[in-house]
């Protein structure tokens, strides 16, 4: 099967298997939410509820603090028994709060039943609201002696009592908004009611635009608290993404541990193949080879059947096919498995074109083909390896030779490229490949369905070997092909691999360290052996 065909497969897969996970977590979503009678999902319900809880335990003294300002202050418009209870109650419900709170933190999240703990701390927020609406009744019995000054001046203390707890409240509890609405709206209520009734009485209309402000202050907070409450499910979706992401992560890393490990293995195993068959099945066959040729070519001495030495023969002519498949099948598998090494050297791609030319000329003339050749002159030379480059041409001439009938051309061509690489084309005149089939003809064992009618024969593996050796020099394969017209092989060798000639860069004997040759005094060999320069001028004989 393709790889591409195999990468599409487990894609697809994996898509549905992702497909199916996402539906059975959106499944156990609306299950969740439907039995814990909330919108929110109830691993965030009980991370709510522990934010809430923090939030608490962290202030426990921020309440009853100011609790006991205001108790304090209260005490300038009632008397201090009326403050004295309502402070006690507020402590006591405060209390009562931070034992539940308590008690939730050292419990395990196993062991939590998220609405039942929502429930109690939805009515332990309650009863601490309504002990803050206390608050509104503190001094209500003063009305009748109080001057005008000191009720106005208490109602709007009262007035900025409720922002500040409002304030506060939404800070602390706004994560779940049930507990919020629990501890606020009894406070507010008190509030509003107190002084409603305070305006009817004095028959003042800024009693009801304290009032109104009031209602107006909670429905901001609410607002606000509701902006509060989105952010803290949004940070807790973030941070779930975040837990899920690490945990894909570990096991993507863990899966591809263990491929990476099973790869290894693999190519141990392959490359102990590889040892195995190099051996085990090369040296019969090359012993085989060896007697079948010594028979056919009768070294011993005459064979007295003519059917034996067309035995031989064939014992021959197979054994050889067979090294051939073998060595390629050899070469194909040290490609892939990185086991190739390269030994580069200068070259010129002409020569071994021309060399490669010559070794299937019998081959070419025997179907009657004619070898055309085109190389542009001059060429610099490439930095490759040699063998590959001629096992590459060796390829597409033979291919072209297969596929070519009788009477037709092979076009041989290198030419340079516009970027400073070097380009070589065989193109022949053949039946061609649809163009749907050139996939196939470049994997392993891949042959055209035209091929199998007209080709001599093959395994297939020389195109793939060919794309493996060139992209190893940094270069790039292409197959062209139009059907019942030809096919054009061409391999792009890159400019990097181009070796470009430098030359002399001053004429020799005038370098810039030498003295000029025809002003240079001529060197005297002393007795002793060594070289001096002479000190007279030089002597010309006269005419």
């Amino acid at each position: 099967m393709d790889k591409s065909v195999k990468s599409e497969e487990i894609a697809r897969l994996r898509g549905r298997r992702e497909a199916r996970r996402l539906s059975s977590e959106q499944l156990r979503t609306i299950r969740s939410q439907l039995s814990s009678g909330s919108n929110v999902k109830p691993e965030f319900e009980y991370e709510l509820l522990s934010m809430f809880v923090r939030n608490e335990i962290s202030a426990a003294a921020t309440m009853p603090a100011l609790s006991i300002i205001l108790s304090i202050a209260s005490m300038l418009w009632a008397t201090p028994l009326e403050a004295a209870l309502w402070l006690v109650l507020v402590i006591a419900s405060k209390v009562f709060l931070l034992e539940l709170c308590r008690r939730f933190i050292t419990m395990s999240q196993a062991d939590v039943d998220v609405r039942v703990w929502r429930r109690r701390f939805v009515l332990s927020e309650l009863l601490n609201g309504m002990t803050w609406a206390g608050f509104a009744l503190v001094g209500i019995s003063n009305y009748a002696t109080a001057t005008e000054s000191l009720l106005f001046s208490s109602h709007v203390f009262i007035f900025a009592m409720l922002i500040v707890i409002l304030a506060i409240r939404m800070t602390f509890a706004s994560t779940i908004m049930p507990i919020m609405h629990a501890g606020t709206i009894p406070m507010t209520l008190a509030v509003v009611s107190r002084l409603v009734i305070l305006g009817m009485i004095v028959n003042d209309p800024l009693y009801y635009a304290l009032a109104s402000m009031a209602v107006g202050v909670h429905l901001y907070f609410v607002f606000l608290a509701v902006g509060l409450h989105s952010t803290a499910l949004a940070m807790l979706e973030f941070r779930a993404q975040k837990d899920l992401l690490i945990a894909e992560l570990e096991e993507e890393k863990s899966m591809s541990d263990e491929a990476r490990r099973r790869a290894e293995a693999a190519n141990k195993a392959k490359s102990r193949f590889l040892a195995t068959m190099s051996h085990e099945l090369r040296t019969p066959l090359n012993a085989i080879m060896g007697f079948s040729e010594v028979m056919k070519q009768e070294v011993l001495g005459p064979m007295p059947n003519e059917t034996y030495r067309d035995y031989a023969d064939s014992i021959h002519s197979s054994g050889s096919h067979l090294l051939n498949l073998i060595n390629e099948i050899l070469d194909l598998s040290r490609i892939e498995a990185g086991k190739y090494d390269l030994h580069e050297e200068p070259l010129r791609l002409a020569d071994i074109a021309d060399d490669c030319h010559r070794l299937l000329s019998l081959r070419a003339q025997g179907k009657g083909l004619e070898i055309i050749e085109d190389f542009t002159p001059g060429l610099e030379q490439i930095w490759a390896d040699p063998r590959a480059i001629r096992q590459i041409c060796l390829n597409l001439m033979s291919n072209a030779l297969k596929f070519t009938p009788r009477g037709g051309h092979i076009y041989v061509s290198i030419h340079p490229t516009s970027d400073g690489g070097q380009r070589l084309s065989v193109r022949d005149t053949g039946p061609g490949i649809p163009k749907e089939e050139i996939p196939k003809v470049l994997q392993a064992f891949g042959q055209g369905s035209l091929a199998h009618q007209t080709a001599e024969g093959g395994t297939g593996l020389g195109l793939p070997i060919v794309k493996n050796l060139i992209e190893l020099h940094d270069g790039s394969f292409e197959l062209l092909s139009e059907l019942r017209k030809g096919t054009e092989a061409i391999i792009y060798i890159p400019p990097k691999r181009v070796l470009q000639a430098v030359g002399p860069l001053q004429p020799f004997g005038h370098e810039r360290h030498r003295e000029d040759v025809s002003t240079r005094r001529p060197r005297l060999v002393n007795q002793h052996g060594g070289a001096q320069r002479s000190t007279r001028a030089p002597t010309y004989a006269r005419a």
